[in-house]
């Protein structure tokens, strides 16, 4: 992480980002997108989010969703197409396996975020999963970008609000 990363995230999240062990993923233009995030924090909190969103743009986009419902929907899908529940959880399995990396942490073992495997809970975190792992891993995530009004392949890096 240079200085510049860090005060870029500092200008996206309004705060100094936490824990980060690396980004992982950027905008087009090369702005951090999403960080990866060390499970247990510098004050000893166990931190399952792995991977976070912090471009505005993105964040703003999930939140829209979320207020539309469109967890419901996804929810309502994961009960009834079991090969979605089946990716879905390779999902779950992934995220555990590319956080387990950076340390074991009991308190969270298990535990992934976004409501993996079984249910739809926080698009913030299913979308940071999509982004970072790639297309194809996390059905669910892809979905959430594939809705929202933002897009990884246009920058919005120096609109009003982003925080950059």
């Amino acid at each position: 992480m240079t200085d510049a990363e860090l005060a870029t995230l500092r200008g996206q999240l309004g705060r100094p980002a936490r824990g980060v062990v690396g980004i992982a993923a950027r905008c087009v233009c090369g702005n951090p997108t999403v960080v990866a995030t060390s499970p247990r924090l510098a004050d000893g909190t166990p931190f399952p989010t792995f991977y976070y969103l912090t471009h505005p743009g993105a964040t703003a986009a999930m939140s829209a969703l979320e207020a539309d419902h469109a967890m419901e929907g996804m929810n309502a899908d994961l009960a009834d197409d079991e090969e979605l529940a089946a990716a879905y959880a390779r999902a779950h399995e992934s995220y555990l396996a590319d956080r387990a990396g950076f340390g074991d942490v009991p308190e969270i073992d298990g535990i992934s975020a976004g409501g993996m495997p079984a249910r739809v809970k926080c698009l913030h975190a299913l979308a940071a999963h999509a982004l970072a792992a790639g297309e194809g891993v996390n059905p669910i995530g892809d979905r959430a970008l594939a809705m929202s009004a933002w897009s990884p392949e246009r920058c919005t890096c120096a609109e009003p609000g982003s925080g950059l």
